[in-house]
């Protein structure tokens, strides 16, 4: 009898199982789901997206789905059904339908790491508030009055330290270099004198984000908890001292959201706190690895390293005062500066996709994408398409000079699009070109080790890259 009984139980588990995979691989769906697979279950395909790939082209994970299924597939990646789309009207379209067919979408990993809450996150005032502020205090009528010369003060500090040395891991050097700088701005860290070393803490939480969100002691994702929860103690500590001192006037971020929290009902202080941190992440490691790839493409590419290097020569030869800070006006004049810019930010890729939440039923060429389902837009598909871009993985600054706004508009998304395009956009290209400015009028520059490229599936390098500064001598 007990045979019996356990034979039941075995077939009913058995059939239990089978049911639920069938229902998490088939989605219920008011029409067609979108073509795809949705791999193994909980798992999912994350394993073959996180296989690094050695390329600047498209990750070959998206590449073979992309010829398998067409420009809109599904699948499930750490833990989440998932729809990608390379589709540029599709993704156009879907930019324009913020707050009304999708909203902001992000993946656990990152929503636990930061405590954002999509509810909060999704707000339009809330939106609104934080995109306010921050272009507050880095965007282009502050770049303008005053963070400019700051910018290249900190350059020049920066490289002269570099060449002092045998050697620097350049990816890991700039993301110090771009924390330190924000994190000045925003809540006053000295990173010279405080015990507190941010830009370590913050690299360690970068491998966790596309982790699989198993809260288990030794995984990459628990690590990454444990990093931020040292991080938002931290910022914590600082807001509630500049709370209690709001005599003390430092006129930065923190001091205005601070001052905020008394008229905004939203601010409480765990919001503020993770506002904060996220801000701090986003202006340092995605403009950290555009920096390390422009050490790369330069050096292959001689001749754009002439144009630019000649450029900024002449900018220096054109002033009235040689040992002038570099201005707005003079930053808006340097147009090759700023085509390699956009030229490394385009293969860059460093955030290849978009993630938005479906808030309704969405119908797209004959697939319906289901209400809650997250929508992956491939930015990195539409700045690689050969279709837009000829011969889309050659480093051509010059292209930039006959490419149309309109086109340029819908195919180059380094910074997102519509209205949820990142506050920080002019920043870093200020940032960037400001870096090219300093580094090709004054250094020469020698790679020892490196620069090949490890996708997984941010953009990253095989052993860092080594490189060797020296001075220019007049």
């Amino acid at each position: 009898m007990w045979a019996v009984v356990g034979l039941s139980l075995v077939v009913l588990l058995v059939t239990y199982i089978t049911h639920w995979i069938k229902q998490w691989r088939n989605p219920k769906c008011n029409g067609v789901l979108p073509p795809g697979s949705m791999g193994w279950p909980l798992v999912g395909e994350t394993l073959n997206a996180m296989t690094p790939s050695y390329s600047l082209d498209l990750h070959p994970f998206v590449k073979k789905r992309l010829q398998k299924y067409g420009l809109i597939f599904r699948t499930s990646l750490v833990g989440r059904p998932i729809v990608v789309s390379a589709d540029p009207e599709f993704n156009s379209y879907l930019f324009q339908q913020e707050g009304k067919l999708v909203e902001l979408g992000l993946l656990d990993s990152f929503t636990k790491i930061f405590k954002f809450s999509g509810d909060v996150t999704a707000s339009s005032i809330v939106h609104k508030y934080i995109r306010s502020i921050t272009l507050n205090h880095f965007g282009a009528e502050t770049l303008k009055e005053k963070l400019v010369p700051l910018i290249e003060k900190t350059v020049v500090k920066t490289l002269a330290s570099w060449s002092s040395q045998a050697s620097v891991e350049v990816k890991h050097a700039s993301s110090v270099m771009l924390l330190n700088f924000g994190a000045k701005r925003m809540i006053g860290y000295d990173a010279e004198t405080s015990s507190d070393n941010l830009s370590d803490k913050f690299s360690r939480i970068m491998d966790s984000f596309l982790s699989f969100p198993l809260n288990v002691p030794g995984t990459v994702y628990h690590n990454g908890l444990k990093e931020s929860d040292k991080i938002t103690t931290m910022l914590r500590d600082i807001l509630k001292k500049r709370r209690m001192s709001p005599d003390t006037h430092r006129g930065d971020f923190l001091d205005q959201i601070s001052s905020d929290m008394d008229k905004e009902k939203f601010l409480s202080e765990e919001f503020v706190v993770y506002v904060v941190f996220g801000i701090l992440f986003a202006g340092f490691e995605p403009v950290s690895s555009v920096m390390a790839l422009a050490f790369s493409l330069l050096a292959e590419h001689p001749a754009a390293l002439k144009e630019l290097t000649a450029e900024n020569e002449a900018l220096l030869k054109n002033r009235e005062n040689p040992n002038s800070s570099l201005t707005w006006d003079e930053y808006k004049s340097m147009t090759f500066t700023r085509q390699v810019v956009n030229e490394t930010l385009r293969l860059g890729n460093v955030v290849p996709a978009l993630l938005r939440r479906a808030l309704k039923d969405i119908p797209v060429k004959g697939f319906t994408i289901p209400a809650g389902s997250t929508i992956m837009a491939l930015t990195s598909a539409l700045q690689l398409s050969p279709n837009t871009f000829k011969d889309p993985l050659e480093f051509n600054p010059w292209r930039w000079k006959d490419l149309d706004s309109l086109v340029i508009s819908k195919n180059f998304m380094s910074f997102g699009r519509g209205s949820r395009q990142c506050a920080g956009a002019e920043y870093t290209r200020v940032f960037l070109a400001t870096f090219l400015h300093v580094l090709v009028t004054k250094y020469r520059w020698t790679t020892i080790k490196g620069a090949r490229i490890a996708r997984n599936p941010m953009l990253g390098f095989r052993d860092g890259i080594l490189i060797k500064f020296k001075e220019k001598k007049n």
